[in-house]
């Protein structure tokens, strides 16, 4: 019988938990700093560790963030107003880390503040912009941590703003654990670890600690109350990835002269605001009823059988391709049903989407079977 988890719930608030698993960061790591979007749950991680590190005399807290460029100017007014808070050492790195872009088949990633594309940026680089550093290069965020926080420096806590109410693959990852392991990544860029001090948060929890403390926060989260959008669908980094792009048209309602610039900025991104929430971009094919008594490996199966010939081929060898990296992530772990696998990021449902959506090129399929890969890994820390 497979191994299962479920939550348990103390009589410690969650709030406590949270200064208790900081407090035991910063006295186990030599360097504590925090990853900050200017979201909702970066911006309680944040003011938690400043209670900590005043405690602890560790003043000036780090703080880093990427700046996306296709932001809501309220995010980057927030992130200003970080700045100039004496007890924050803001490191504010506006350069081309590649990003997703799902609106486009044809240019799957883009790169904010890419040089050669100034003449289409959304807005100016702001004051205080950090355009380059050493060992930069144009990977995603996962591989430019080694050169931002290199080896030789001490052992670094990177505090991070991820809950497992986002996803059940995050609750499994933490469940899974003992002890004080439970809230860390299993692995992250040499020489540090990902912190995770509000992983049991809810939404609520989240909203109700700036109100309670008095807490600056991100007035875009304002705009979008006022445009109607249900606090927890509320997003402030730019959605143009394979999630974020069902909520691409919002950007058109709250912020309409950002939304004149992206739509430039990105390629793909008119058509997607459009059709981000039809069959053009496979919606719906996530909510896929699996057929009584049948796993999705079953599944995929018949799915695959019910190919073209050649497109059964192709869509048959990206997944073998998929079995082979997952089994090679997790040293020959059998394969989950539905549950991607913290370590791999694989599943047999992720297996059967991708093969309902392509079956008639090996690369549409393996992108789709990769990138989902890629999104769970990152959630739970692990390097890409």
């Amino acid at each position: 019988m497979p191994r299962t988890y479920s939550k348990q719930h103390g009589e410690a608030s969650c709030y406590q938990l949270a200064l208790d698993r900081l407090e035991w960061t910063f006295n186990s790591f030599d360097q504590v700093t925090v990853a900050f979007s200017g979201g909702k749950d970066s911006t309680v991680c944040m003011n938690l560790a400043l209670e900590v590190a005043k405690a602890k005399n560790r003043l000036p807290l780090h703080v880093y963030t990427y700046d996306e460029e296709a932001i809501p100017p309220e995010t980057v007014e927030y992130m200003a107003r970080v700045a100039l808070r004496p007890e924050v050492a803001l490191h504010w790195y506006c350069v081309p880390i590649q990003h997703r872009n799902a609106c486009s088949t044809d240019s799957p990633y883009w790169y904010p503040w890419a040089p050669e594309d100034e003449a289409k940026w959304v807005r100016p680089l702001p004051p205080l912009a950090i355009t380059s550093y050493d060992g930069f290069n144009r990977h995603g965020i996962a591989e430019q941590m080694r050169a931002i926080f290199p080896s030789g420096r001490g052992s670094l806590a990177n505090i991070m703003g991820i809950r497992t109410q986002e996803s059940l693959s995050r609750h499994w990852a933490v469940a899974s654990k003992k002890g004080w392991e439970a809230f860390m990544s299993p692995g992250a860029a040499h020489a540090s670890k990902n912190v995770y001090p509000i992983y049991d948060w809810m939404t609520e929890d989240v909203w109700i600690a700036p109100e309670r403390f008095g807490w600056d926060y991100n007035r875009a989260y304002d705009v979008m109350d006022g445009a109607g959008l249900p606090r927890h669908l509320q997003r402030c980094s730019p959605p143009f990835g394979e999630q974020p792009i069902r909520r691409l048209h919002t950007y058109k309602t709250c912020w309409p002269q950002l939304w004149a610039k992206m739509v430039d900025r990105v390629p793909g991104a008119a058509t997607a605001a459009r059709y981000a929430n039809t069959e053009l971009y496979a919606v719906g094919v996530e909510n896929d009823d699996l057929p009584a008594g049948m796993t999705w490996r079953g599944w995929t199966m018949v799915t695959l059988r019910a190919l073209p010939p050649s497109s059964r081929q192709e869509a048959a060898f990206a997944i073998q391709v998929g079995l082979k990296n997952h089994a090679k992530r997790t040293g020959g772990a059998p394969l989950p049903d539905e549950e991607p696998h913290p370590l791999s990021g694989f599943c047999w449902k992720g297996m059967y989407l991708a093969a309902k959506i392509g079956g008639n090129k090996f690369g549409r399929v393996q992108q789709k079977i990769g990138n989902n890969a890629i999104k769970v890994r990152k959630r739970n820390g692990v390097p890409a």
